[in-house]
């Protein structure tokens, strides 16, 4: 049996879980303009996932590079879903 598939999969599902409430603090205490270094941190695990030779580590580390990418998109939604007073606002960032 190979189980390559679901420990990619499971990296996966743990990737989601953890960017999900990385967004929505990131957009709280910092705003969108934190998308740099979500930026920044994608590029490098793809490039990590370039250089490594083990299949599930590359794999691993290039669906939590596409992620990292996937939650600069999720910043921008969030300060929209902040706006329409879905989450809530930091009153002490102006």
């Amino acid at each position: 049996m190979q189980f390559k598939g679901i420990l990619i999969g499971l990296i996966s599902f743990l990737s989601i879980g953890l960017f999900h409430p990385l967004v929505i603090k990131g957009e709280y205490y910092f705003s969108k303009n934190i998308w740099p270094v979500f930026g920044i941190f994608g590029a490098l695990m793809l490039a990590v996932s370039l250089k490594v030779k083990n299949i599930i580590a590359s794999a691993g580390a290039a669906v939590i590079g596409m992620s990292s990418f996937w939650s600069i998109k999720e910043l921008y939604e969030q300060e929209q879903r902040v706006a329409k007073g879905w989450f809530p606002k930091n009153p002490n960032r102006k």
